[in-house]
């Protein structure tokens, strides 16, 4: 989650107190960011763009994978269509 995210998230939240808990608003926002943001850091989770990267990456070993399995399967069929060697 983006620090934007967080933000919009604290001022649509905050929106709901009454005006008169404007201060416990301020001090509960800051309390609830800090918690946050440890939580995330303890989550261990990957941006954007670091799962666009992952999924180009295995988009491609994928496409390798079929290749060679092509490859093998059209060695195994030459190998048996042609005359064993060893009789």
């Amino acid at each position: 989650m983006k620090q934007d995210d967080v933000d919009k998230f604290f001022q649509a939240f905050s929106s709901l107190l009454p005006d008169d808990l404007w201060q416990a608003r301020a001090d509960m926002e800051k309390n609830m960011k800090a918690a946050l943001h440890a939580t995330f850091s303890r989550m261990d989770l990957v941006t954007r763009e670091e799962l666009e990267v992952q999924k180009e990456l295995l988009s491609r070993t994928r496409a390798l994978l079929e290749e060679l399995q092509a490859r093998v399967n059209e060695l195994e069929q030459q190998r048996q269509e042609s005359p064993d060697r060893d009789q």
